[in-house]
């Protein structure tokens, strides 16, 4: 059983990833939220910010073979109606909350025989969207972090992707898809005509800590119905 370390399992996608990823692993979660849904024997959590959080209050496994950041931010405004702050707050939850850990695990991850890391960027930050200028700019500092991180990585075998996930049915997204004719728009605006779901980008992330994708590296997966790459 592999070693899997979870930021942001509380809810959404984290969640979704700890409960397909915990049946064969051993699973160390983070997140601000506590869900029953992750009180199984293979998974130790606990309840932290990881921006202001103290990690060294953790006792991580010695070797760690898998890292997903899972934790993210929708904030849509008109572009002057974003402040300083906005641009920050994105910054530190899509970015530097996973550099932190990153550097803290770098250690563990160099132990293990073949480690990977999962970051998670946004449609966003290859489709231009109007109202999204701060989360993309953040978002587009996490795929630029995958790539650099993939290449300087590479000699210790620990490999670096991210999951690019338009639109999904989680709480996170609840505000956009409060109504039905919300979430009927929404539908639209992607080629195959429907919102996406929580498991089905948990499974890509699953599949990038797995052995399966061992010479995968530096990539950004679209998992957006289409929507960054089809016109219809």
């Amino acid at each position: 059983m592999k070693n899997i370390v979870i930021i942001g399992c509380g809810k959404g996608i984290g969640l979704a990833t700890a409960k397909i990823l915990c049946e064969n692993n051993h699973i160390t979660g983070i997140s601000r939220t506590e869900n029953p849904e992750l009180n199984h024997p293979n998974i130790k959590f606990h309840q932290m910010d990881i921006i202001s959080g103290n990690l060294d209050e953790i006792d991580f496994p010695e070797a760690v073979d898998g890292l997903v950041y899972a934790p993210g931010s929708i904030n849509l405004k008109p572009f002057n109606r974003l402040s300083a702050d906005d641009f920050k707050n994105d910054f530190e939850i899509n970015v530097l909350g996973a550099v932190k850990i990153i550097q803290k695990l770098l250690p563990n991850l160099k132990k293990s025989e073949s480690a990977s890391i999962v970051l998670f960027s946004s449609v966003a930050a290859k489709l231009g969207m109007p109202f999204h200028a701060s989360v993309a700019t953040s978002k587009n500092a996490v795929e630029g972090l995958t790539r650099s991180l993939a290449a300087e990585f590479s000699v210790q075998k620990i490999r670096v992707n991210a999951i690019a996930p338009s639109l999904t049915d989680t709480n996170l997204a609840a505000q956009l898809l409060s109504t039905p004719e919300k979430r009927e728009a929404s539908a639209k605006r992607h080629p195959l005509q429907r919102i996406g779901n929580a498991e089905e980008v948990a499974e890509m992330a699953a599949f990038l800590v797995s052995g399966t994708s061992s010479w995968i590296t530096g990539q950004v997966f679209g998992i957006d119905g289409g929507m960054a790459s089809v016109k219809i």
